[in-house]
């Protein structure tokens, strides 16, 4: 076998991500529906804003925006995620960021796989939002014993989808064929079961500290919790939900809505109630599984960052208990002190951005300038905003709450323990910040020696 005989893993994610959505609309039929509607309303909004067409054309959005999808799951133990890594590497998904749940009231930590780099992205920017059950924050010590016990007997990951990823790492990649054997048995550890491996009572317990405990640990794998869709309208899309019969959580997730998009909005419709067997032949309902949709935007730097979080506790303060309309007018105005405009973000340097030659650029000899800014000025430089791939730790939790019963433990939070996340990885997880600095430095050197290579021809 050759390198040729291999496919890239570009290839292999796109196959993944295309096969569990179809394996999740079968599931839940309710999120097949979500993705007309998020359609209906991105057609709709390109229509009737065409320049907002031409800028997702030219940045190489419009593409990627129909095949986009990132999904959830949760795990139970480190040797779990640790598989998990191995499994995301053979579809060139990275683990990004470290996210604490518990300062919310939700006992995980987590992370995002996902591509990295530009020509990944652009191809197919799955991402899958990974969380690890924190069972050291339970407080009863016989749950966590019993919680532990029950992880110890289960194997989330079939014996085919080991040896492939084995293979996957020995060779260097896969065949077309062994790819799409690795999608077949790697969709088990995502799908749904409705067999519950413990017992009514066992659930209760665990569902009685944190429905999201007794989600992770009294099932035979990590079934994917929901499929998420990017729409260029959220607000819209929240306001058509329930006339296709939905039922949205009470209010939009992250920012307002703004002329500069920036981070992330998120809204879903609430968590499916499920009909579950459990062992002794008891049955019951399980709620865990939804569908999300989300709106992205620019990715901010630090300082942005910092506005940003300082602008959305305020936010949240002042508009605790109001509904969607409500919330997000306070929202709004409370983030009027943020700049609206690409332009002025990027000169304060709150977010980040693509720098590339324009058409004239490209043309033209005539500037000796190293100036980003001189290059602007004279229109041979144009900057575009660098899309947040990435999420938000406050919108997770909301999330989570909304679809889990509301519920949180103050007990939980203050417990964020980045060192032990990447032991249980076996991995560092890449700080996102500093990708979108690197993506940004690049582009700002490719032009710089563009413009030399040009002048000097």
């Amino acid at each position: 076998m050759t390198q040729e005989d291999l496919i890239s893993t570009n290839d292999v994610r796109d196959r993944f991500s295309k096969a569990m959505s179809a394996m999740y609309q079968a599931e839940v039929p309710q999120y097949g529906t979500l993705l007309e509607l998020v359609e209906n309303v991105n057609q709709e909004t390109l229509s009737q804003q065409p320049e907002l067409q031409r800028r997702l054309e030219a940045q190489g959005e419009l593409t990627r925006l129909s095949v986009e999808r990132h999904g959830a799951i949760r795990v139970g133990t480190a040797a779990e995620l640790s598989m998990l890594r191995r499994l995301f590497a053979v579809m060139g998904m990275y683990p990004v960021g470290y996210y604490d749940l518990s300062e919310a009231g939700v006992p995980v930590h987590s992370t995002a796989f996902r591509p990295i780099d530009d020509e990944a992205l652009a191809r197919n920017p799955f991402r899958v939002f990974t969380s690890l059950l924190r069972l050291e924050l339970i407080e009863s010590e016989t749950l966590r014993q019993r919680s532990e016990e029950i992880l110890a007997k289960r194997d989330i990951f079939t014996p085919g989808a080991r040896q492939l990823i084995e293979r996957h790492e020995t060779q260097g990649g896969l065949t077309s064929e062994e790819a799409d054997q690795f999608v077949t048995e790697a969709l088990e550890t995502f799908r749904w079961h409705q067999d519950a491996t413990v017992d009514l009572d066992t659930y209760q317990a665990l569902h009685d500290e944190h429905r999201l405990i007794a989600d992770v640990v009294c099932f035979r794998g990590p079934h994917i919790n929901h499929l998420t869709p990017r729409t260029l309208d959220i607000d819209e899309v929240q306001r058509r939900m329930p006339e296709v019969g939905m039922n949205p959580k009470a209010v939009i997730e992250g920012p307002p809505r703004r002329e500069c998009p920036i981070l992330l909005r998120q809204t879903s419709f609430k968590a499916l109630e499920e009909s579950i067997h459990f062992a002794g032949h008891a049955q019951g309902t399980h709620t865990a599984r939804f569908g999300e949709i989300e709106q992205r935007g620019v990715a901010l730097t630090p300082k942005g960052r910092a506005l940003y979080d300082e602008l959305l506790n305020e936010g949240r303060k002042q508009a605790a208990g109001l509904d969607n309309e409500a919330y997000q007018a306070v929202m709004e105005k409370v983030f009027s002190s943020l700049p609206d405009s690409d332009e002025e973000m990027r000169l304060e340097g709150l977010a980040y951005f693509h720098y590339h030659l324009t058409e004239a650029g490209q043309a033209s000899r005539r500037s000796a300038s190293s100036d980003i800014e001189s290059l602007i000025e004279q229109g041979l430089v144009e900057a575009k905003p660098i899309t947040y791939e990435d999420f938000l730790p406050v919108s997770a939790a909301g999330i989570f709450q909304s679809n889990l019963g509301g519920g949180q433990n103050e007990a939980y939070a203050g417990n964020a323990n980045r060192n032990a996340f990447e032991e249980a990885l076996g991995a560092q997880v890449t700080d996102e910040l500093s990708l979108y600095a690197e993506r940004e430095q690049a582009s700002k050197a490719s032009v710089l020696a563009s413009v030399k290579g040009e002048l000097l021809a």
